[in-house]
């Protein structure tokens, strides 16, 4: 009479399951991150007629902008400056 390992053929049965869903999901990761070539979509032309940019200098001249006045310049700092060690406290 033979015996049978009944545990151990259901194991590999399992292990094969397993090992075949994981290299299915292996192949199917590097298909769509290496293999599959990218789709190229034609340049749509514009429906819309160009149109061309003016630029009108005419408003640096108004009033608003000729009342503007420059700020005033700024002294240079006089005096001591801070501690001789800024890390020692007070």
């Amino acid at each position: 009479m033979a015996i049978t390992f009944i545990k151990e053929k259901k194991k590999q049965k399992y292990f094969i399951l397993v090992f075949g869903a994981i290299l299915l999901i292996i192949l199917a990761i590097l298909y769509i991150g290496f293999f599959r070539e990218e789709k190229t979509v034609a340049p749509i032309e514009p429906l819309f007629i160009k149109k061309t940019i003016t630029i009108n200098f005419d408003i640096l001249k108004s009033p608003a902008l000729t009342e503007l006045q420059p700020f005033e310049e700024i002294p240079l700092f006089e005096g001591e400056k801070g501690k001789e060690n800024p890390f020692i406290p007070y």
